[in-house]
């Protein structure tokens, strides 16, 4: 689907379905130098359980056009705009590491229009190295390579699918993103989530608007360990914490069963 939103125009994958304003409504939000397609088998799924499913393109990210949007507060009110367009007024946000972040965001902003909100791969604050927001800004191809490594559990890893490459898979897609949008899209993406510091204020609207909160999280994630969550999740108390094992960073792809049955069970 396209929508025209701030001028620009936004692509939300919704596995062919149109828009039943009857049926509960989930929004899927991608991270850094991804898009829509990263939540492949968790949108189709829920597109075709009784959801209306909006597996979105952040802007200047897949087939969404415009600049990309340089902090999490704009991406956020960005998403607010284009829940306004698609006439939905209360969705569930499940959102995967930059996703995390955009997903709080907008419960601080719009905690009313939040029913459910799942962070995965989530860290608060998410600070990126030194080193890596050099690399991406300075040698995005290399920053690419070294995420992909450290999103991982081997480099070798392989699917049900013959000649599949989970890595060789995402390495690509991040060439991509490079491709349709050469402004330095990484080193945008990686400053938004390093200088994002409104977690604790959105925690606050999450607990005096009773919004149901899971954090799905990878004991194998370098990129975003179970640790780097925990100043979140104890301002959360009441949310729900699954950790997945066998998983890195990369976990709708390295266990996408695992990923939608905790997604199944929340929503």
């Amino acid at each position: 689907m396209l929508i025209r939103i701030q001028d620009s125009d936004v692509f939300c994958y919704t596995a062919g379905k149109p828009f039943n304003p009857d049926l509960p409504s989930a929004v899927f939000i991608h991270g850094a130098q991804n898009d829509h397609s990263v939540w492949a088998l968790q949108s189709r799924y829920f597109a075709h359980h009784g959801h209306n499913v909006f597996a979105v393109d952040l802007p200047g990210h897949g087939r969404s056009s415009g600049p990309a949007l340089t902090s999490v507060e704009a991406m956020a009110n960005w998403l607010v705009a284009l829940l306004d367009g698609i006439g939905i007024q209360k969705v569930s946000l499940i959102g995967h590491s930059m996703g995390s972040l955009i997903a709080l965001e907008t419960a601080r902003l719009a905690p009313q229009r939040i029913g459910k909100l799942a962070l995965l791969g989530n860290a608060y604050p998410m600070k990126v190295a030194d080193a890596l927001l050099n690399m991406a800004r300075d040698n995005e191809p290399e920053a690419i390579n070294m995420v992909n490594s450290w999103s991982h559990l081997s480099s070798t890893q392989r699917t049900a699918i013959p000649g599949f490459n989970l890595q060789g898979n995402a390495r690509r897609l991040m060439q991509r993103m490079s491709a349709i949008n050469p402004a330095q899209l990484f080193y945008t993406d990686f400053s938004a989530c390093n200088n994002y510091q409104q977690g604790e204020a959105a925690a606050t609207a999450i607990q005096q608007n009773a919004i149901p909160a899971l954090f799905v999280m990878a004991r194998q994630d370098r990129m975003t360990p179970v640790k780097a969550s925990a100043r979140l999740r104890a301002a959360l108390p009441d949310a729900k914490v699954i950790e997945i094992d066998q998983c890195g960073h990369s976990m709708m792809a390295e266990q996408p069963d695992a990923v939608l049955q905790a997604l199944r069970d929340f929503l």
